[in-house]
């Protein structure tokens, strides 16, 4: 039987793209390229993405559609090239070449405050004239949109160098991306590790964050292969790590600690800040109540040499701020925006400290057995 490429396309018909459900002839991709030496055939599929998820099973299905409907003996397993129409992603660890030092912002647990405690630093370093950046990776709880003022935007797409880039939402002064944005508010993301690994892969290397001073991630809560994607994709400056004086809540602290400092992930602890340190009543200003405890994050600091980069009350103007998408940092003369402004101050201090005596970090490298 003789083989030529109108055999081949009729074959691939009967392949449909996951995607869409279109079948990939008509779909434009199959490029006019195949090639027939005897009974050894080749051609290339075209991608609109460097990283589709579907294509390795788009070309299984192609071999066997081939096999099936062409002629069982052709010689195609192997011989299926894969061309993109947009740029391929840069390689790790140079996905972000116009930011200076990247922060994360972790807690060992949900429920002390992390969000707001990260909004308000971000929103207080751009008060400060630095060049901020703030990625929400809380994926399961994205709520920086609200508390930024930014619930309902959407961010755009930009073409640039061939690739079709994520312009970042901006406000106060603030570039941010969250997957927030990307799915209905009211609906709850349920994903699987890999798929929300993805999503955030995106939206750090295929966004236009630019030049920035300080890239802060909002870290899920606990640990997580969430964790583990950002520090195999990200060299991490330094983190902080969140926590109320509560021992359930240092106890938990104290994990996240530990997956930083671990051998095989090495990130420096730039310091600790204690949430909800007290609670000052508004008719009873001079007054202060422990709620959660008293100064058991400036102890968990002291004990292991970290320093305690600030310690945030319990006051109603934070909710309100979060609520109304203004944050209270915005407010350098009020007594919770000066708390913020020392806590970006002292923020400065640590990073500076820790570039000038610590090397450079790397991305956690992917082992496998």
């Amino acid at each position: 039987m003789a083989i030529y490429p109108q055999l081949i396309i009729e074959a691939l018909k009967n392949v449909r793209y996951p995607g869409t459900g279109q079948d990939i002839v008509s779909a434009g991709m199959v490029e006019d390229d195949i090639r027939i030496e005897g009974m050894k055939v080749s051609f290339s599929l075209i991608t609109e993405k460097a990283n589709d998820p579907f294509i390795k099973s788009v070309v299984k299905m192609a071999e066997q559609a081939v096999l099936n409907y062409a002629d069982k003996e052709i010689e195609i397993k192997g011989n299926i090239a894969i061309k993109s129409k947009q740029a391929p992603r840069p390689g790790l660890p140079d996905l972000l070449p116009g930011v200076k030092n990247i922060i994360a912002v972790a807690s060992g647990k949900g429920g002390v405050g992390k969000g707001t405690v990260c909004t308000n630093l971000a929103v207080a370093l751009a008060q400060k004239g630095y060049k901020v950046g703030l990625l929400d990776a809380d994926i399961f709880g994205p709520s920086v949109p609200r508390m930024l003022g930014v619930e309902d935007a959407a961010p755009l797409l930009e073409k640039k160098e061939g690739r079709d880039m994520i312009v970042p939402i901006e406000n106060y002064g603030i570039k941010m991306l969250s997957i927030g944005f990307f799915v209905k508010k009211e609906d709850a993301v349920v994903w699987r590790g890999a798929m929300a690994g993805n999503a955030l892969k995106q939206l750090i290397g295929d966004a236009v964050w630019g030049e920035l001073d300080y890239f802060l991630i909002d870290f899920p809560p606990g640990t997580s292969d969430i964790h583990l994607t950002l520090v195999q994709t990200l060299p991490i400056t330094g983190a902080v790590i969140v926590s109320t004086p509560q021992e359930v809540a240092l106890a938990d602290a104290r994990k996240g600690i530990n997956m930083f400092t671990g051998d095989k992930v090495n990130v420096p602890i730039l310091g600790l800040v204690e949430n909800m340190a007290w609670f000052t009543p508004a008719e009873l200003p001079e007054n202060r109540y422990y709620i959660f405890g008293k100064e058991g994050c400036k102890k968990l600091a002291s004990e292991n040499g970290y320093a305690l980069l600030g310690e945030i009350p319990i006051v109603q103007l934070i909710r309100e701020g979060g609520d109304d998408g203004r944050p209270v940092a915005l407010n350098e003369n009020s007594i919770i925006g000066m708390a913020f402004s020392a806590l970006a101050d002292n923020l400065v201090e640590a990073v500076d400290k820790r570039n000038r005596e610590l090397p450079k970090t790397g991305i956690v490298e992917v082992t496998r057995k």
